[in-house]
């Protein structure tokens, strides 16, 4: 049963509107769901007119749904103090330095952002759990680390034993969960992996890009999204009948690129996705009028 559903796309395409419709339509439907932001400029926040912030979060007027913006700061010092707790009652201050020191590079923060990211790939407690990734780059970045990763601590497993995350004892059993939340990522029956785009070449070239990225590394795309198109009534002005030709253009080369994947084309709102009324508004375009028995 489809448990996880990932939204990416370039910078600035609608992926947390689309995200947070999803998240409330699973949570209208009766599903305990939850929608995590791994964008360190996340907005969750603002979308649903709350704080939120690096917790758990019910969110107001929707049962069901509760939320969480990943603060990547406040990741990197949790996982150091997980690295490190085990060992203060076996090494001394100085040791412990060195540790800390071989801690405090940049694949650590790698390390706690993805550690963290698949800490809810092991969550058992919802029924429905939306990622709300970060742009395109920046989600690849993160979905490559564990072949990479993988490979570091194996070799650094035979030789010094010690990795740009630390000693390879502390981290071992994290490859277990980076494999298992992998096999998670490229089972279609338990992930959907949603690209949002805009009907523009630039977005398009993107997507087509990261989809390719994302296939060479065993993810394959579930769906796309060609969000804030100019609505038929509006194209009657000069102005948007031209942007809406322009748009109608992107579009049909999308669909012979993207041949055999749904499309979901939704139109422009006349106002910011903002607010429970504008999400749902959103919601009932994406799923067709809203029924539960809607995927898209």
């Amino acid at each position: 049963m489809l448990r996880y559903v990932f939204f990416s796309g370039k910078g600035g395409v609608g992926k947390t509107s689309m995200a947070c419709a999803t998240a409330m339509h699973y949570a209208r439907c009766g599903e305990k769901t939850l929608i995590v932001t791994t964008d360190p400029a996340a907005n969750l926040s603002d979308v649903f007119e709350q704080r939120i912030g690096h917790r758990i979060t019910p969110v107001d007027g929707i049962p069901g749904l509760f939320a969480m913006e990943i603060d990547p700061d406040i990741a990197t010092r949790e996982y150091i103090e997980h690295a490190i707790e085990p060992m203060r009652e076996v090494f001394d201050g100085e040791t412990l330095s060195v540790v800390q020191e071989q801690l405090s590079g940049p694949c650590t923060v790698e390390m706690a952002a993805f550690e963290k990211f698949i800490d809810f790939m092991g969550e058992t407690g919802y029924g429905k759990i939306i990622f709300d990734t970060a742009p395109t780059g920046h989600t690849l970045r993160l979905l490559e680390l564990p072949v990479e990763w993988s490979r570091h601590i194996e070799e650094s497993a035979r030789g010094s034993g010690q990795t740009c995350m630390g000693p390879v004892g502390l981290i071992i059993d994290n490859k277990r969960k980076f494999d298992e939340a992998m096999a998670k990522l490229k089972d279609r029956s338990l992930t959907d992996f949603v690209f949002v785009m805009h009907a523009e070449e630039s977005s398009l070239s993107e997507t087509i890009r990261s989809m390719d990225e994302l296939r060479a590394i065993g993810i394959n795309t579930s769906r796309i999204i060609i969000n804030s198109l100019i609505p038929a009534a509006e194209a009657v002005h000069p102005f948007f009948r031209a942007k809406a030709e322009a748009q109608n253009a992107v579009v049909k080369k999308a669909e012979a690129v993207f041949a055999g994947l749904p499309i979901e084309k939704i139109e422009l709102l006349d106002d910011e996705i903002k607010g429970i009324n504008m999400i749902e508004k959103c919601a009932e375009r994406l799923f067709k009028g809203g029924a539960c028995n809607e995927k898209y």
